[in-house]
């Protein structure tokens, strides 16, 4: 049960970020303001956002009472009191996580009464003393069309384009399907139209106005088309559904560009295109866990990537601040785990503020939008993070932790003992449940584990996990499978880069889950920690890798299957420039839309490497998008320059014909500059 809200007091909370320099360490600034009319005393800030002070670290002109990951609890000095019209400030010099842009900073922030009612203060964006504030919000356009190298609004760029000639722009498309599956495309096409681009009618009848499409069968690839252009109609050419949906796309694409811009694009009257991906792995990554998005924005993003030919749609459904997915045998997932709050078992994060603040999906729910995604020709790629990032899911089942566990551990974002114990039954059982009634919800007959940013020392605390490690210890089978060298008292010496998930016990886990995966008849999905101690099956299994494109290349190298999805070009919850009034995140870089645009994933590879490449994905990871401008701001353009390298051969690739173009590809919210 939270606190009761209290709206008698009028608050205020500001944030300043003071850059290290010349030997000074950082200072955060907190500011609360009174703007009521009666004092405030014997109270405790609480407040959000990515940026993480230390666990303990010295609060000037306060005290630190409690930090969960980002989530902090400042006090004022004993008998301190807060007069109307005043303010309280206190800073901190030591964060975990240091600002870089303005939303790193706090973006919710209340006050809790010693008598436990809750205000909620009015939060500010943070600011910076070193220059001047101004926040950055909404999709920036990044060229003028009348600059366009090509008469054609198209992204991505088809493979190939013939003997265009200019004629008088339609006012729709009046499509004449023929067969269940030309039907099926035009319904399609129809819906997505009518999402994206309601009132613009890009699909209308003949007596008003449409250009009469007809849907012509022949063999080839499932997402190759052609199309030719004459004065009296126009021909889709495609051997399925699939195919044929990316035709009308591209007809689509080319009518509203000529009808927006007709100084600058046309309606061909006569010509050709003949078009097929460069890549049958075109993903993107949604994190709908840091903060929740309805099932309707969820369908509205899967319109938004049909529209840009990708097809598969990775959805991050748990992970440490929350699950999102109904389990029909642990509804306390949905009554526990989804939700944070003040007073909850999971605190408010990254902005969520005091009051319940979550979500799920339900299992017919998730039929309906893979329902909808298969219609767009995408696949749905469910996945859920295990072992590491299941805070939320142990606060909502305390029976999978081994109860005589002892110690504390934290992951690299601040979260203590977040990790699924392997050696637990209860906890090994729960998963086992879990991907069961996952490979009935979702066709793609892949199932994705995580696998990523375990802790080193996890378990250590864990006599339940010792015992498993005594007797792996005698299992020379499961030592080879682990192909690991560590000892059991000291297997925190792994010397790759991901160092402590190279753990005898994940190893064993993932091999179990991925066993039983395989015996439901799908495929695993890991992100690149998946593959420590050799535990995946290579011609039953692909791994994500995103930490750069030469890790995934000798991962390549050693037969795993690859999608590459590098976080300096491809997470694109970085921040597109280091400008501090841009917002996103900065650890893996800031890449500008050009610079994920030019991006070589493959560049260096061998032969070899390149027969183990699946494709690339964008990652979108939310835990800067509170503001869902903010979400405009950096997932567009860059997702469309990740579709267009994903489909378009790579000499045919033109920065200033995408940049001319970008501006008429839809985003999700509708927030321009």
């Amino acid at each position: 049960m939270t606190a009761p809200f209290e709206p008698s007091h009028s608050l205020v909370f500001e944030t300043i970020w003071t850059p290290a320099s010349e030997g000074k360490a950082p200072i955060y600034t907190m500011r609360l303001t009174n703007r009521g009319d009666a004092p405030l005393a014997d109270f405790v800030l609480c407040f959000s956002g990515p940026a993480r002070l230390e666990a303990n670290a010295a609060i000037e002109n306060g005290r630190l009472v409690r930090r969960f990951s980002n989530h902090s609890e400042v006090a004022p000095p004993k008998d301190f009191v807060l007069q109307p019209g005043a303010v309280w400030e206190c800073s901190a010099r030591q964060l975990s996580y240091p600002l870089r842009h303005w939303s790193d900073g706090a973006t919710s922030a209340y006050v809790v009464k010693s008598d436990g009612s809750i205000v909620v203060a009015g939060t500010k964006p943070t600011v910076s003393t070193v220059v001047e504030n101004a926040p950055r919000r909404g999709t920036a356009t990044l060229g003028d069309p009348a600059s366009s190298p090509v008469p054609l609004s198209i992204l991505p760029w088809p493979g190939s384009v013939e003997a265009i000639v200019p004629g008088q722009t339609p006012d729709g498309l009046a499509l004449a399907p023929e067969t269940q599956v030309q039907r099926g495309a035009c319904q399609a096409f129809a819906d997505l139209t009518q999402r994206l681009f309601p009132g613009e009618a890009l699909v209308r009848e003949a007596h008003q106005g449409g250009r009469t499409v007809r849907l012509v069968e022949r063999s080839g690839d499932a997402e190759a088309y052609r199309i030719d252009f004459s004065e009296g109609e126009v021909v889709v050419t495609a051997s399925g559904v699939t195919g044929y949906l990316y035709g009308l796309i591209t007809l689509g694409q080319t009518l509203r560009g000529a009808r927006r811009h007709r100084q600058s694009f046309v309606f061909p009257a006569a010509g050709t295109i003949e078009d097929a991906p460069r890549m049958g792995f075109r993903g993107c990554h949604l994190d709908v866990v840091r903060q929740f998005y309805s099932s309707g924005e969820v369908e509205q993003f899967l319109a938004v990537m049909a529209w840009n030919k990708l097809n598969q749609f990775h959805w991050h459904l748990t992970d440490d601040e929350a699950w999102r997915i109904e389990i029909v045998a642990y509804p306390e997932l949905c009554t526990r785990a989804a939700w944070r709050g003040h007073g909850l078992p999971v605190p408010p994060m990254l902005g969520s503020g005091p009051q319940p603040t979550g979500g799920y999906y339900t299992q017919t729910e998730v039929r309906e939008i893979v329902a909808l995604a298969g219609s767009y020709g995408i696949d749905v790629i469910p996945e859920i993070d295990i072992p590491g990032h299941s805070y939320a899911l142990l606060e909502a089942l305390p029976e999978l932790r081994d109860p005589g566990e002892t110690g504390e551990y934290a992951s690299v974002q601040g979260v203590p003992n977040n990790c699924i114990n392997p050696a637990q039954p209860k906890a090994v059982a729960f998963i086992k449940e879990v991907f069961r009634e996952l490979a009935e919800l979702f066709p793609s007959k892949v199932l994705h584990i995580g696998a990523d940013e375990v802790p080193l020392g996890a378990w250590s605390g864990s006599p339940m996990a010792l015992d498993m490690l005594r007797q792996l210890a005698g299992d020379n089978a499961a030592r080879s499978h682990a192909g690991l060298t560590n000892t059991l008292t000291n297997h925190d010496g792994a010397d790759d880069i991901e160092g402590a998930t190279t753990s005898i016990l994940q190893a064993a886990f993932v091999r179990e889950i991925h066993e039983l995966i395989k015996s439901l008849g799908c495929v695993t999905g890991g992100w690149q920690e998946a593959a420590h101690g050799g535990a995946l099956d290579k011609d039953a299994s692909y791994l994500v890798g995103w930490r750069d494109v030469p890790i995934c290349g000798r991962l390549a190298g050693e037969g795993y299957d690859i999608v590459v999805a590098p976080g300096q070009a491809y997470y694109l919850d970085m921040s597109q420039s280091t400008d501090w009034n841009e917002p996103g995140a900065g650890w893996a870089g800031a890449p500008l839309p050009r610079e994920t645009y030019e991006f070589d994933p493959v560049g260096g590879w061998t032969a070899e490497q390149l027969k183990h490449f699946k494709g690339i994905q964008a990652c979108i990871w939310s835990e800067s998008m509170t503001d869902r401008a903010v979400f405009d701001r950096l997932v567009f353009p860059r997702l469309s320059a990740i579709a267009e390298t994903a489909w378009t051969p790579w000499e045919r690739k033109s920065w200033d014909r995408f940049a001319a173009t970008a501006g008429l590809m839809p985003n999700l919210y509708g927030h321009w500059e």
